[in-house]
């Protein structure tokens, strides 16, 4: 076997041993954040309302009864995330959304203030209410209209204007399957799916504990999100306009 041979062996070699070693590392869980330490307002109730499409009455009958939680949301976000591998952090951003403005900063450089991205951004505090969907019920500038007996539309406001989910129910479990809109994908808006695939108990709570996100032109899921613990009408004043933890 000559020279060059070994040298080719020896790099593919080398080059799967990485690959092994970093698909290893992926598969080791890191340990969750630290709890929440705020104290949380008692969640107040009131009743499910009169007039609702059919099949947003029957999801929301599923899920709450007759009484549904209120929740202070529907305003600004703050995301801290961390890639990480054997549990350790290679990756983290740091990303908001408040008082109308976006901004997202990842180690390679920072978006702010975008159109596009404030119009994104808007559209996930509201697909992100599928944790505490009783908002779109409570909040005054939501509205559910119908469309037949497994969809309804749900306007939600952005900035002057509204945006618009197509919102799909389970026919079986009754249950919301997913919310569509159209989300700006660089420069052109795409057909943008937030997908509820498992509802179920999270701390004695009925609420959505596996969730996926996809872009249409992609056609699979490029995250998914499983729930560990949510808390209700936390203070998060002091801590929304930070980074990290």
């Amino acid at each position: 076997m000559n020279l060059a041979i070994k040298m080719v062996l020896i790099v593919l070699s080398s080059l799967l041993a990485l690959v092994m070693l970093v698909f290893v590392g992926l598969q080791v869980q890191p340990t969750s954040f630290p709890a929440i330490t705020s104290s949380q307002d008692k969640l107040e109730t009131i009743p499910l309302p009169v007039g609702l499409p059919a099949p947003v009455a029957r999801f929301y009958q599923k899920i709450y009864g007759n009484n549904i939680p209120t929740h202070v949301a529907g305003r600004d976000y703050r995301h801290y995330i961390e890639a990480t591998i054997f549990g350790l952090p290679i990756l983290k951003i740091n990303g908001s959304y408040i008082a109308g403005s976006s901004r997202m900063a990842m180690p390679w450089g920072t978006t702010e203030n975008d159109p596009r991205a404030n119009q994104g951004a808007n559209l996930a505090v509201w697909a992100e209410a599928l944790w505490f969907p009783s908002i779109f019920l409570t909040d005054p500038r939501v509205h559910w209209n119908a469309v037949d007996d497994v969809t309804a539309t749900l306007r939600v406001p952005f900035e002057a204007s509204t945006e618009t989910f197509i919102a799909r129910f389970d026919p079986v479990t009754n249950l919301l399957s997913y919310l569509e809109s159209m989300r700006f994908k660089t420069d052109q808006k795409v057909l943008w799916l937030n997908q509820a695939r498992v509802w179920g108990d999270v701390g004695g709570t009925v609420a959505l504990k596996e969730s996926a996100v996809i872009w249409m032109d992609d056609g699979k899921p490029w995250a998914t999100f499983e729930v560990e613990e949510i808390e209700f009408n936390v203070d998060v004043s002091k801590t929304i306009g930070g980074t990290g933890l």
